[in-house]
């Protein structure tokens, strides 16, 4: 546990200002406690005898004027006190939620591998927050020792074999006290894990609350969320028992010692030894000394405290991702993965071109969207390297890297306060629309930004972060819808309610606005209807052909559609090549098919194949030729715009195209649509 004291040290002297107020009224406080004894024995003494043998007197009004004060100042410390802690313990938790997310969220992705996210939330959450009330426990517990130190002084003063019996009290609640914050500091770690279980185990069900819904099997979930409850009930029933067991010992203790002292505080008034008011004195002094026992309630605290420390120190323990601080050199946005071992991956070795649209297929399992977060550095590998045209991914800043690579996902999370910061996200307010890491080079029209305006502006520059904004999403064709908003591009996104395809499309936006070099698209169209999928890869072919794509497919046209395709296979790379030349492998079309091969796509063997030309030209690709206006057109024709299509002949027909942009050829109709 010496790792929990530790945040919990750090935790406490985080309480700002407010922390010195708690422990000045704490200190003050206890010390009017310890003075009220001493002046109401005088009191009495002057009420009894006055101190010139005379009762009453005006040495009886100073000493009842000084109990006054003691008691104002009692209440006063104590009124201070409760703010104190209350504000302290607040500022307390803020800090350690700010160390614990700017940690985690610094680690990246892999740390959901290890904590489940309900997990996370309950310690960001309950477990900071009990962290953050150490510091009332601490000081107002410490603070308990000075009247017990007091009474300890004081009655050695009267008597010291009145100070003998109250330490051998003492003691025994010290051991007491001892013994209860060992066992309710694993009974609360205990109880602090069966929550997390529960919320863990909530969080899934809400992520999966529409297939709930469509299976009937609520009750089932119920049951599944709340298995720890049982658990939870006993941890909570062992704390209360040895908080019940600690109360009655401590308590036993307690009248036993005032007895005690009282007993041979009679026997030495008796014997003359005393007088009245010190024998009154000497009652009081037992009591403080034996509110030792009533710090508990503190010793509860401080081990819920500890507790939860140890579960948040396993998250302050993980080491958040380094960069580095070199910028992004010039360059088209070259790929390169050298020898990169990273979870599933194995022995991968690559060469992406710059500028080129490479597809990543594969089964399910076999590594692909593990290849794309290890390509954008969402994760490290293990071993080898990614260097991004030249530069070892961890040598770049964090700006270089991150304005540099564009993510976009299957299931985007849209953050922000609007529709329009959902896409901005990582922005500054300049509109980051240019590539600030030198120039790029290439063929390809809109190198250095991929908005180029009409004036001629090549060097990236924008008007400011709402023309990227719009530039982005009218590429991912999300502008429109965006457009039919109560607000626009300023409504709140709990006001904007949007389909899958919709939040795909502002997903392909915020990538679209962020990634100057590299895109890489894990899965991020396959909610998209034809036609607008059509558009997209349109978009990618013109306005952002310059840069590096790497796209995460199932889709046999996607595939077909790219330069180059990495086919994956259980972790590693069975084979990197043309998708016209893997197709002849009846594995790699068996990646596509859920079912028997059609007789058209075995007969054919390949789902491109034209009479006119062997030459493709695809969505994906930048060409310098006049044929880039027609994206993926194998032929001569001129009447062909659909990005996924390759003409058969010049007679296509124009509706069959409209109603099947990914056609491309009757094998390919046949076989892989």
């Amino acid at each position: 546990m010496r790792a929990a004291d530790r945040l919990v040290a750090d935790t406490v002297r985080r309480g700002g200002p407010w922390l010195a107020v708690l422990v000045v009224t704490s200190v003050l406080g206890a010390f009017a406690q310890l003075a009220l004894p001493f002046v109401l024995g005088r009191t009495v003494d002057e009420l009894v005898t006055g101190a010139t043998g005379t009762p009453g007197g005006t040495g009886a009004a100073t000493w009842l004027g000084a109990c006054a004060a003691a008691v104002i100042l009692t209440v006063v410390c104590d009124t201070l006190g409760v703010w104190a802690a209350g504000s302290s313990g607040a500022r307390s938790s803020a800090w350690l939620r700010n160390l614990v997310v700017r940690n985690v969220l610094g680690v990246g992705p892999a740390i959901t591998r290890r904590f489940p996210e309900g997990d996370l939330v309950t310690r960001m959450g309950l477990n900071t927050e009990e962290i953050g009330r150490a510091p009332e426990s601490i000081v107002t517990g410490a603070a308990l020792v000075i009247p017990t130190a007091g009474g300890v002084v004081a009655l050695t003063l009267i008597d010291p074999l009145l100070t003998v019996t109250l330490v051998a009290g003492l003691v025994l609640i010290a051991l007491v006290l001892r013994a209860f914050l060992t066992v309710s500091t694993s009974i609360a770690g205990d109880y602090q894990a069966a929550q997390s279980d529960i919320a863990a185990r909530l969080v899934d069900a809400l992520a999966g609350a529409r297939t709930i819904a469509a299976a009937g099997t609520a009750d089932q979930e119920r049951a599944r969320v709340l298995t720890a409850l049982p658990r939870l009930r006993a941890h909570a029933m062992q704390m209360w028992r040895a908080n019940a067991r600690a109360g009655v010992q401590a308590g036993a203790v307690v009248p036993l010692l005032e007895v005690a002292v009282l007993g041979v505080g009679g026997l030495r008034l008796a014997a003359g030894d005393l007088t009245a008011g010190e024998l009154y004195a000497a009652a009081r002094y037992v009591v403080l000394g034996a509110g030792l026992g009533s710090a508990l309630g503190y010793v509860s605290s401080l081990a819920r405290a500890r507790a939860a420390a140890a579960r948040v120190g396993e998250l302050t323990a993980e080491s958040p991702r380094a960069y580095g601080t070199r910028p992004l050199p010039a360059g088209p946005g070259t790929l390169e993965l050298r020898g990169v071992d990273a979870g599933g991956l194995r022995d991968v070795d690559l060469v992406i071109p710059g500028g080129q649209a490479v597809a990543v297929v594969g089964r399910s399992g076999a590594g692909k969207s593990l290849l794309a977060a290890v390509a954008g550095r969402l994760v490290d590998p293990g071993q080898g390297t990614v260097l991004l045209d030249g530069v070892p991914l961890p040598d770049l800043s964090r700006e270089a890297l991150r304005h540099a690579v564009g993510y976009a996902f299957e299931r985007p999370a849209l953050l922000g306060d609007t529709v329009g910061a959902a896409v901005a996200l990582g922005l500054d307010a300049s509109g980051v629309g240019r590539d600030r890491h030198g120039p790029r080079t290439g063929t390809g029209s809109g190198y250095g930004h991929p908005y180029r305006r009409d004036d001629g502006d090549r060097d990236g520059r924008t008007d400011g972060k709402g023309e990227v904004v719009r530039a982005a999403a009218r590429a991912a064709r999300a502008d429109a819808f965006v457009r039919r908003l109560p607000l626009g591009y300023d409504t709140p996104l709990e006001e904007a309610p949007m389909s899958g395809g919709e939040r795909q499309r502002l997903g392909l936006a915020r990538a679209f606005a962020q990634g100057w070099r590299l895109l890489i698209l894990d899965d991020a169209t396959s909610s998209l209807d034809t036609v607008t999928e059509r558009q997209v890869a349109r978009a990618l072919s013109r306005e952002l052909g310059d840069r590096t794509r790497l796209i995460v497919t199932h889709r046999a046209a996607t595939a077909a559609a790219a330069d180059r395709v990495i086919w994956l296979d259980d972790g590693r790379v069975r084979a990197y090549g043309g998708h016209r030349a893997l197709w002849a492998d009846p594995a790699y079309r068996a990646v596509f098919q859920t079912g028997t091969p059609s007789r058209a796509v075995l007969q054919t063997g390949t789902p491109f194949q034209t009479e006119t030309s062997p030459r493709t030209v695809t969505p994906f690709r930048t060409d310098t030729s006049s044929q880039t206006d027609t994206p993926l057109r194998t032929g001569a024709s001129s009447q062909t715009d659909t990005p996924f299509q390759a003409d058969v002949s010049s007679r296509a027909d124009a509706s069959s195209q409209a109603e099947a942009p990914f056609r491309a050829s009757a094998s390919f109709r046949a076989g892989t649509s």
